[in-house]
């Protein structure tokens, strides 16, 4: 299955429902920062993320320090940002209620 880069005017609209992601690396990827009140909390929440991107075969790019967590989203299938990213960023941020 081929996965395509969403439009300039995809990103745009997929973005506006997206306010805590934004564009980053030329349009190709989406990133959030998140922090937490420790490491414990932060590496819990990264569990759960790896459990979604597992299910999803769709995993981030990340990176943690002590009580942050930085996402990237990107699908190299596609050489940029397509739909299974901002799907991705919504069930993220639906584990933070």
């Amino acid at each position: 299955m081929t996965v395509e880069q969403l439009s300039e005017e995809d990103r745009k609209s997929w973005l506006s429902a997206l306010p805590q992601w934004s564009l980053c690396r030329d349009g190709d990827a989406i990133e959030r920062k998140f922090e937490f009140a420790d490491f414990s909390e932060a590496f819990a929440f990264m569990t759960r993320v790896a459990l979604i991107a597992e299910t999803r075969d769709h995993h981030p790019e990340w990176s943690n320090v002590y009580n942050r967590v930085e996402i990237t989203l990107t699908t190299h299938d596609a050489g940029g940002l397509s739909l299974r990213d901002v799907k991705m960023a919504r069930k993220i941020d639906a584990l933070l209620g």
